[in-house]
C-alpha cells in the first residue's frame, strides 16, 4: 500500500473559525460523516498519528498509526524508525484562528524530559516541539522579541506599558542605549511584565488610544484592542509591546524553534511540529499558565520580524521546500496550474500530502483524485506525480532522516 487516502480528526476548540469560514472545517468536510455546523467553531485539522487525533485509513475504522505498527520499517524506514521510535515524527495540521492563541514557548529536549519527570500530568512527554507554519491566507502572529529599540521606544510613548514595569523599565533602557548586557535586562523586564496585574493599564491604554477598522491591521494599538476583546485585562495584551508582529501573505512561512515565545492572533494556516504536547503558557489563554518556567526558559533573542520568516527553496519546476533547522519534518509546496505535472523527488521517509487548493490525480500506484482536503499517506521510496486538471495547490509533510 504505497499511498493510503486518510480521513483526520477535525477539533472545535473556542479559538477557531465558525463553519465554512474555517479551512479547517472545508477540508473536514470531504471525510465520511462529517456535516459541518454553521454556529460551531473549528479549529485545526490533525493529519498523523498523534493520539489525541488519529487519522484513520479513509472509509475503514483502521488508525494509521496501527498500520505502520505493524511494519514500521517499511512505513517509516530504518532510518526514521532507528532515530524517532515506531510512529509518525511530526505531526501536520491545518488551523483556523478567529480568537488568539496564548503567549506561549515550547521547551528544547533537555527542558521537557526536566519537566515530563517534574510534573508529568501538565507536561506529558519529554520530547521537544518545534513548529513551522506556512500561510494559507492572511496571517498575524506574534513571534520572538522586538528589537530592543523599538521596546524602549515604546517604553516612552505608552505610560500604561512602562507603568507595568516600572521596576526594570529605566535599567533596560540604560542597557540598550549603553551597550550593557541586553539580554538580561529583556529578561527582567520581561519576567516584570509578565507577572503584572493588567486591568487598570490596559483600560487606561484602551481610553488613550482608537480601535482600527481594519481587521488586519497589525500594528500595536489596533492588536491591543482586538485582544482585549477576547482575553479582557490580559496580561498578554501588553505583549504585542515586546514581540515581534508577523503579516504573513499566503505561502510565507515561519519557524518556531525550541524557547522561542510566539502567539497566533488570526488566520489559516498548515502547521508542521515534532509530535509533543508540551506547551509552556503564560497569557491570553483560560489555560493553566506557568510563567516562572515561560520567563526562564527564553533565549531573549531579538531582532526584526523579517528575521522570523523561513524562506522556502526551489526543488522542482514547481516546487518549493519549507526546511526549518531540525530533523523531524520540512514541507514541500506544490503548485500548479492546469494541465501541468510535476514528478515529486523520491523520499526516504514518510509522507503526509494535503490538497489546499484545485483538483488533478496523484500517479503512483495507480492514479488517485486529488480534492481540497483530500490526505494521502506516503510510504517511503515511492515515486509520486502529481497532474493537476485545475490550478491545483498541495502541501505535503515528510521526513528524510
Amino acid at each position: 500500500m504505497p499511498v493510503v487516502r486518510l480521513a483526520c480528526t477535525v477539533n472545535n476548540y473556542h479559538w477557531g473559525k465558525h463553519g465554512l469560514a474555517s479551512k479547517a472545517a472545508q477540508f473536514a468536510a470531504t471525510n465520511p460523516g462529517v456535516a459541518i455546523d454553521a454556529s460551531q467553531t473549528y479549529a485545526e485539522l490533525w493529519m498523523g498519528t498523534h493520539p489525541s487525533g488519529p487519522s484513520t485509513v479513509y472509509g475503514t475504522e483502521t488508525k494509521l498509526a496501527d498500520l505502520i505498527n505493524q511494519d514500521p520499517a517499511r512505513l517509516l524506514s530504518p532510518a526514521v524508525e532507528r532515530k524517532f521510535g515506531a510512529q509518525l515524527p511530526f505531526l501536520f495540521k491545518v488551523l483556523s484562528i478567529e480568537k488568539a492563541l496564548s503567549i506561549q514557548a515550547h521547551p528544547d529536549k533537555q527542558l521537557a524530559t526536566q519537566l515530563h519527570a517534574k510534573y508529568p500530568s501538565i507536561y506529558r512527554d519529554p520530547n521537544h516541539k518545534p513548529e513551522m507554519s506556512i500561510a494559507l491566507t492572511d496571517f498575524i502572529a506574534l513571534s520572538g522579541f522586538r528589537p530592543l529599540e523599538q521596546i524602549s521606544g515604546f517604553l516612552d510613548e505608552y505610560p500604561e506599558f512602562r507603568a507595568l514595569v516600572a521596576m526594570t523599565a529605566g535599567a533596560f533602557q540604560q542597557a540598550v542605549a549603553e551597550n550593557g548586557d541586553k539580554r538580561a535586562a529583556l529578561r527582567a523586564l520581561f519576567a516584570e511584565l509578565m507577572d503584572a496585574d493588567a486591568h487598570v493599564q490596559v483600560e487606561r491604554l484602551l481610553a488613550r488610544t482608537k480601535e482600527s477598522a481594519d481587521p488586519l491591521d497589525t500594528s500595536a494599538e489596533a492588536l491591543a484592542h482586538r485582544l482585549n476583546k477576547e482575553y479582557p485585562g490580559d496580561i498578554g495584551i501588553f505583549c504585542v509591546f515586546v514581540l515581534n508582529v508577523l503579516r504573513l501573505r499566503p505561502g510565507e512561512a515561519f519557524y518556531m524553534g525550541p524557547n522561542d515565545p510566539h502567539a497566533y492572533v488570526f488566520g489559516d494556516c498548515v502547521e508542521c511540529m515534532a509530535t509533543s504536547d508540551n506547551v509552556v503558557r503564560a497569557g491570553l489563554t483560560p489555560k493553566l499558565r506557568d510563567v516562572p518556567v515561560l520567563t526562564s526558559m527564553l533565549t531573549y533573542e531579538y531582532g526584526s520580524p523579517e528575521g522570523k520568516l523561513l524562506a522556502p527553496t526551489r526543488v522542482g519546476s514547481h516546487s518549493v521546500v519549507y526546511d526549518p533547522p531540525i530533523d523531524e519534518f520540512a514541507v514541500v509546496c506544490t503548485t500548479l496550474r492546469a494541465s501541468e505535472e510535476e514528478q515529486l523527488a523520491s523520499v526516504q521517509g514518510p509522507q503526509i500530502l494535503l490538497v489546499t487548493q484545485g483538483c488533478g490525480v496523484l500517479v503512483a500506484d495507480g492514479e488517485h483524485a486529488l480534492e481540497p482536503g483530500f490526505v494521502y499517506f506516503i510510504s517511503p521510496g515511492t515515486p509520486v506525480a502529481l497532474r493537476a486538471a485545475s490550478a491545483l495547490i498541495a502541501y505535503t509533510a515528510l521526513c528524510r532522516a
